[in-house]
């Protein structure tokens, strides 16, 4: 852009690879921040270098978290029997705002896409299988979006989890959660309806 300098470019660059940011959205965010320097931009950079410096993976269920393992793998009172799968922490966040699920998570960190060359390996499906493996889960509920890829990623886990002699339950969503939806775009009510009425 004409007139910035090195570092604005910068800036909104690197803001445009945020999701749901493009050049003009960016660029609009840059100078927000620039203009309000002391109330924006510097307590986000103090924030984004203490998430950067305290955030972590947890090795459990590969949810981000500032401790290892996190608040919910390491809580006594969550039903250690039922594992919830999700894409990614925002459908976590989703069903621990709506308060429907008392048991554990595991994030999968994407979904099996053959247009993007996401393969299994690429997710944190063997965690869940050595999970599962462990003999104390009862049951897997799939929270996964109602999209091809997100029904490609269930059945793949489904296929795998089959195999393994375990008495394990697979359920799935129901009604409520619209084909195509995202768990983080839904209103607490359909989530919480969706998650009672799993089969």
């Amino acid at each position: 852009m004409a007139g910035a300098g090195p570092e604005i470019e910068r800036l909104m660059a690197l803001l445009s690879k945020l999701p749901g940011l493009g050049p003009r959205s960016a660029r609009r965010a840059a100078l927000a921040l620039l203009k309000r320097r002391e109330q924006l931009l510097l307590p986000l950079t103090a924030a984004m270098q203490d998430a950067a410096d305290k955030v972590t993976s947890c090795s459990i269920c590969g949810s981000l978290a500032t401790q290892n393992p996190c608040s919910i793998c390491s809580d006594p009172a969550r039903d250690r029997t039922m594992i919830c799968v999700v894409e990614e922490d925002s459908a976590l966040w989703a069903m621990e705002r709506v308060g429907a699920f008392a048991g554990r998570y595991h994030v999968l960190g994407g979904l099996l896409s053959a247009l993007e060359g996401v393969r299994p390996e690429d997710l944190r499906i063997e965690g869940l299988v050595e999970r599962v493996r462990a003999g104390e889960i009862h049951e897997i509920v799939m929270a996964l979006p109602a999209t091809v890829e997100g029904q490609t990623t269930a059945h793949y886990i489904a296929d795998r989890l089959k195999g393994m002699g375990n008495a394990v339950s697979v359920t799935h969503l129901a009604r409520g959660v619209p084909v195509g939806g995202d768990l983080d775009w839904l209103d607490d009510n359909t989530i919480a309806h969706a998650f009672k009425s799993r089969r």
